[in-house]
């Protein structure tokens, strides 16, 4: 999704690996998510399990993300996000855990203005996400979301060498000038 935005856009294209943390025995429920150096922890109490439990996922996932961006990035370093407007492209927002992850990575990372977009979000992650985006840009909101996939006829996993093939069809994006 973020692909085909970024070439509407004429738009860079980077990547910035996000993970859910899902509760155990649920995995459409997100109770938390990593991205980088940034941890979310879903605050409702519903979602709230032994911190032990939580640490043992939040290390299995923190593993996953480092494999990625291994890969995605093919020894490259991450982009610069000083100074620059950064926008975040999902394919959903369910619980919005882990848009505000990313949301606030990028803020961490020091890029002055963060945009959310994704095609659907329920309405508790969209107002979640508002509260932390300067922007966010949604194309249907739903009370009842609960699962992303069920808006998509088709919602299989992205691979892995298909995220690297439609990376490597931009160029590296350049960090701003400062």
């Amino acid at each position: 999704m973020a692909y085909e935005v970024a070439r509407a856009l004429h738009a860079p294209l980077d990547v910035m690996p996000v993970r859910k943390i899902a509760m155990p025995g649920n995995p459409e429920v997100a109770i938390g998510a990593i991205a980088g150096g940034t941890v979310v922890q879903d605050a409702d109490p519903a979602a709230q399990i032994p911190a032990r439990v939580f640490d043992d996922l939040l290390r299995s996932q923190r593993a996953e993300l480092r494999r990625r961006e291994r890969i995605y990035r093919r020894g490259l370093p991450p982009l610069n996000l000083r100074g620059m407007s950064v926008l975040l492209v999902d394919d959903g927002l369910a619980t919005g855990c882990t848009m505000l992850a990313a949301i606030r990575e990028a803020r961490r990372l020091k890029a002055p203005v963060v945009v959310a977009a994704a095609p659907v979000a329920s309405d508790s992650a969209e107002a979640l996400v508002r509260a932390e985006a300067d922007s966010v840009i949604t194309l249907h909101s739903a009370a009842g979301l609960f699962s992303v996939g069920a808006w998509y006829e088709d919602f299989e996993q992205v691979a892995d060498s298909e995220v690297c093939e439609l990376l490597a069809r931009f160029p590296p994006a350049e960090a701003p000038l400062t």
